[in-house]
C-alpha cells in the first residue's frame, strides 16, 4: 500500500478503515501534498472490497485550521503531481493559474469525495476553521467533541465563503448567512441543532463513540449503503447544488482577483496576517 507523509490510513475493524489527518504541529492545515495523499488515501478505501464505511479523523488538538497560508511555492508543487481532474493549467499564469489550481484540489476534491461510493464520517476535536470545512462537508456523518468548533472567516480575506459551498445545505438559510457574514465561530452544540453535525460527545470517548457509530452502518449490505448514499445525493443536486457550487465559485474567485488589483482585504496588507490571526481564535 502506498505511504504516506501526512496521514495515517489504518483499518481498526476489517470492515471500517480510518485516516487520520496527521499534521499536528501545523493544525492540520492542508498543503498540496496532504489533500492529494487525502484523495489517494479515500481511494484505497473505496479498493478494498471489505471496506464499507471510512472515518476521516485527525491527531492532535484540533481538527483542522484549513488551507495551509505558509506552503512555498505551490504552483511547483502541482506540476509534481498527476492531476485527478481536467483543470490542468495552473502553470500559465494570471487568474487561470489559481483558478486551476482551485478547481483541482478544493472544490474538484470536495465534490469527488462528497460522491465517493461509501459512507464517510468525519470525526471533529478542536478547532476547523475555512478550508478545514471542506474536509468535514464532504463526509456523509459528522461526529463532533464537546470542544468542536467551526468557523468560516474568509470573509476577512475579501473571500464569500470557502471553495466549496455549502454553507444553506449544512446550517439552513438564516443560520448559514449569520455564519459566514459575521464570520464568528459556532459550537458542536449549536452545529449539531443546525443540522450540521449529527451527534455530539464526550471529547474524551470521541475515538471510540465515532468507532461504534461506524458499526451501524458497517452491518449493512455494501450495495444498499452505496446505493442509499447514492439517492440522497441525488436529491442534492435536484436542489441545485451542483449550479451553486460553480456560482460560488467564480464569485470566490472573482474576490480574489479584485483584491489582488485593489488589496483590499488581501494578504497585500501589511497588517492582514495579524487582523485575520485574531479572528481565527
Amino acid at each position: 500500500m502506498q505511504e504516506f507523509k501526512h496521514l495515517i490510513y489504518e483499518k481498526p475493524e476489517p470492515a471500517i478503515a480510518r485516516i487520520w489527518l496527521n499534521r499536528p504541529d501545523a493544525r492540520n492545515a492542508q498543503n498540496t501534498d496532504l489533500l492529494y495523499e487525502l484523495n489517494d488515501a479515500y481511494d484505497v478505501a473505496m479498493g478494498d472490497h471489505e471496506v464499507k464505511v471510512v472515518i476521516l479523523a485527525a491527531k492532535g488538538p484540533h481538527f483542522s485550521a484549513g488551507h495551509d497560508l505558509s506552503e512555498a511555492n505551490m504552483q511547483k508543487t502541482m506540476e509534481e503531481r498527476k492531476r485527478v481532474g481536467s483543470w490542468t493549467h495552473d502553470d500559465w499564469g494570471g487568474a487561470e493559474a489559481y483558478y486551476s489550481r482551485e478547481k483541482e484540489i478544493y472544490q474538484g476534491f470536495c465534490l469527488r469525495w462528497r460522491d465517493l461510493a461509501k459512507p464517510t464520517i468525519a470525526s471533529v476535536q478542536g478547532k476547523t476553521i475555512a478550508g478545514g470545512l471542506m474536509l468535514v462537508w464532504p463526509c456523509d456523518f459528522v461526529i463532533a467533541a464537546e470542544d468542536a468548533s467551526f468557523q468560516d472567516n474568509t470573509l476577512y480575506m475579501g473571500i464569500p465563503g470557502v471553495e466549496y459551498f455549502a454553507h444553506a445545505w449544512e446550517l439552513g438559510i438564516r443560520k448559514a448567512k449569520e455564519f459566514l457574514l459575521t464570520g464568528q465561530p459556532i459550537s458542536a452544540a449549536d452545529a449539531e441543532k443546525a443540522g450540521m453535525v449529527n451527534k455530539v460527545v464526550p471529547a474524551a470517548s470521541l475515538e471510540e463513540d465515532t468507532l461504534a457509530f461506524a458499526r451501524t452502518i458497517a452491518d449493512k449490505p455494501s450495495f444498499a449503503l452505496k446505493l442509499g448514499k447514492d439517492a440522497i445525493n441525488a436529491s442534492f443536486s435536484a436542489q441545485g447544488f451542483d449550479n451553486v457550487q460553480r456560482a460560488a465559485f467564480n464569485a470566490h474567485h472573482l474576490a480574489h482577483t479584485h483584491y489582488r488589483l485593489s488589496r483590499e482585504g488581501s494578504f497585500m496588507d501589511p497588517d492582514f496576517a495579524s487582523r485575520f490571526k485574531k479572528k481565527s481564535k
